[in-house]
């Protein structure tokens, strides 16, 4: 059973129209959040996404945006040791204190 995430996908968006379907984001999704369906991708499964924003930064049209960082995972993990919710930036994922450059 695939994990699942606090902001379950929520900043995670796909431009159908403007996919060309060749597959990086599916090849690059370390959690089988997208699939290819005729000839464009697809949200599989949204809420298994952690917001890594490897789909974005690998989509050559620029068919997919996310706010990378959001689900980072290392904020989950680190959020469940403090008890606490997950957060990006400070000292509490990456070590930068802006979203956009966590994760």
């Amino acid at each position: 059973m695939p994990l699942t995430y606090p902001k379950n996908g929520e900043t995670l968006v796909l431009e159908v129209e403007a996919c060309i379907g060749c597959g990086a984001c599916v090849d690059v999704c370390p959690h089988a959040v997208f699939k290819i369906e005729e000839g464009k991708a697809r949200i599989a499964s949204k809420a298994t996404c952690m917001e890594c924003g490897a789909c974005a930064r690998n989509c050559p049209v620029g068919a997919l945006a996310v706010e990378a960082g959001v689900g980072c995972a290392s904020a989950i993990i680190i959020g469940k040791l403090r008890g606490t919710a997950p957060t990006c930036g400070g000292d509490s994922c990456c070590g930068s204190s802006t979203k956009a450059d966590c994760c």
